[in-house]
């Protein structure tokens, strides 16, 4: 695992660690976070290790990149060819455990105002199943367990908001919560999960039909069926973001009309969930296609890619009009992935 410290000079350089089976196990992915080594497992297990305590007990030379370095007898450039980035961090024993956990297919995450923590218990029956839990004593939260009740080909996600409220989005085919985290009234120690506001799908109310069936005694049978919730012909969310600058959310809402399908973009209050402008998109959305959509200040960008690795690049950018406050104009543009660079 190489690391760079991201708020650091591009010049400097932090390491290059080796996660070793005698010391760490089997290990079958690993990441660095906010000075965090978050190391998984096969079994689902987590652990969280300081990446600062395995710097300043196991690091044995500091590196720059870009710079020379006499590394086993050998002198060359950090990062340039043949001499490479030594592996500069080797832990010879096992580091102070921050914390661990177990959560199926490793899903975990972080956040929240005291640190909170997301997990989905580790057993397949949990799958969509969501436990709100305190860092400081792993605490379930009031009301912390969270489940859609949805039945959908795709899952719901969860996640804490990128802002700095504390709160947690949850995003379903047909609805997004946004969840707050507060004390409990009378136990300052105890803290509750309540809704903050839901944003819903534009839906009919009822969308399971009955067919009638003649039997060959002539009798009427109703059959009834009901439609998946991310069904595509109803409206059904496929992505949620937030942009930080103008405090909004914005979310992309599809619904399969005839042979193609039609998206458009609703950007709402991020502090109530108000819609204030609902945009368009001029491009079919195939739902059976891979998409993005980036949310910057005034831009929003919409990647399609299609097979064999051909990708359109839809541009809206929002300018303002003396008849309307804002209105979006369109520009499209088509590359083959061979002569495209991102």
């Amino acid at each position: 695992m190489i690391i760079k410290k991201d708020d650091w000079p591009s010049g400097l350089f932090s390491g290059d660690i080796y996660l070793s089976p005698q010391i760490f196990g089997s290990v079958t992915d690993a990441t660095l976070s906010h000075g965090i080594l978050i190391v998984m497992y096969s079994s689902g297990l987590v652990r969280l290790y300081s990446f600062q305590a395995i710097t300043e007990q196991f690091m044995q030379q500091k590196l720059d990149l870009g710079c020379a370095c006499r590394w086993g007898g050998t002198t060359g450039t950090v990062g340039e060819a043949p001499f490479g980035i030594p592996c500069n961090i080797k832990i010879t024993d096992t580091p102070p455990l921050l914390f661990e956990v177990s959560s199926l297919e490793n899903a975990f995450q972080i956040g929240g105002h005291p640190w909170h923590y997301i997990i989905t218990p580790n057993k397949k029956k949990q799958k969509g199943v969501f436990h709100i839990c305190a860092l400081k004593d792993n605490s379930l939260a009031k009301n912390g367990v969270q489940e859609m009740e949805c039945c959908s080909l795709e899952s719901d996600w969860i996640y804490f908001h990128p802002d700095t409220s504390g709160r947690i989005i949850h995003v379903g085919p047909n609805q997004v919560k946004v969840l707050k985290l507060s004390e409990v009234e009378n136990n300052s120690a105890q803290h509750q999960i309540s809704e903050d506001f839901v944003i819903l799908a534009n839906r009919e109310k009822n969308k399971n039909e009955n067919l009638p069936t003649v039997t060959a005694s002539g009798r009427v049978v109703k059959k009834s069926f009901n439609l998946l919730d991310d069904d595509p012909e109803q409206e059904t969310f496929k992505i949620v973001d937030y942009e930080d600058e103008l405090d909004l959310l914005s979310v992309v809402a599809v619904t399969q009309i005839d042979a193609e399908g039609k998206a458009h973009l609703d950007f709402h209050c991020n502090e109530y969930g108000t819609l204030l402008k609902s945009i368009p998109l001029v491009e079919s959305w195939d739902v059976t296609y891979s998409h993005e959509v980036y949310f910057d200040r005034d831009l929003v960008l919409h990647i399609e890619q299609k097979p064999s690795r051909v990708f359109s690049c839809y541009v809206y950018q929002m300018v303002c009009d003396p008849g309307e406050e804002e209105e979006t104009t369109n520009r499209s543009c088509k590359k083959d992935c061979n002569s495209f660079k991102f």
